[in-house]
């Protein structure tokens, strides 16, 4: 049986989805200075991606990008999966904003001024886990919802008398 992506899962998708594919498509012809700059900020947090070219990286950046947002906004990609991918780019994100001197406040996870807006990427990551959390679980829901889930031994709904 397909399962179709929930109403539910919609908005957040949507939502996700074009501004992931935005991004993807604005660094597609990014000029050698900006290549540069994102390449030297993700390599400073993650040192083998300092073997990379900086316009491969952006190129490869900017494709990631495209996929996961067109992932997240296609319905023929279940939420599960377009959760994990979620989940992947967005603790990425937020390990730049842990691992980058001057994000966050010393000794503290708040967020500096320069690092608000990583910091704020928390949010999908919450998104990406509770997409993959529903996708595993949903099934079970479907089940009772149609009435096909199998009563639990023990439990018919009335007091047993003993």
């Amino acid at each position: 049986m397909k399962r179709k992506v929930k109403v539910r899962h919609w908005p957040g998708r949507l939502a996700t989805g074009a501004f992931i594919l935005s991004s993807g498509l604005n660094k597609r012809h990014a000029d050698e200075q900006t290549a540069q700059t994102l390449h030297g900020f993700a390599g400073g947090a993650y040192p083998m991606l300092r073997q990379l070219d900086p316009k491969s990286f952006v190129r490869m950046v900017s494709w990631g990008e495209i996929a996961l947002g067109a992932a997240l906004l296609l319905p023929v990609v279940p939420t599960a999966v377009a959760g994990l991918g979620l989940t992947a780019f967005s603790a990425g994100l937020l390990g730049l904003y842990l691992r980058t001197p001057g994000m966050r406040e010393e000794g503290s996870l708040r967020p500096t001024e320069q690092g608000t807006g990583l910091a704020k990427d928390v949010w999908m990551l919450g998104m990406g886990v509770g997409f993959v959390v529903d996708g595993l679980t949903s099934k079970n829901d479907d089940q009772r919802e149609r009435g096909r889930a199998r009563p639990t031994a023990g439990r018919t709904g009335r007091a047993r008398r003993g």
